[in-house]
């Protein structure tokens, strides 16, 4: 079993991703299995998202979660990939930014 990375006092906050042309935020509504999710996005839709090969095993992913979606351009309705799922001092830094609050008001 792999041990954990522990912080380094002098390690430097990495840049946290935004969204591009072609991606949005949302929130993880229900896990499918294997490695399909159900996510709401920001843009008012629910899209079935692949978690891809590269963050099966290394991050995981629960309801709730907040992640980065990169909308496919042949279906762009109803799929996308997961490109990122955002911790918890990063979400701090989004929120500052304004671009949690249509994805939380969603929800309430």
């Amino acid at each position: 079993m792999p041990r954990r990375k522990k912080k380094k006092k002098g390690e430097e906050k990495k840049e946290v991703p935004l969204p591009a042309e072609g991606e949005v935020l949302g929130v993880i509504e229900q896990l499918l299995g294997y490695d399909r999710v159900r996510v709401r996005c920001s843009d008012g839709y629910t899209r079935l998202c692949r978690i891809p090969g590269r963050m099966k095993k290394r991050v995981w992913m629960r309801v709730g979660d907040i992640v980065l979606v990169a909308i496919w351009d042949f279906q762009p309705k109803e799929r996308g990939d997961i490109v990122y799922r955002y911790e918890r001092d990063e979400l701090k830094e989004l929120e500052k930014r304004g671009l949690l609050k249509e994805l939380l008001e969603e929800e309430f």
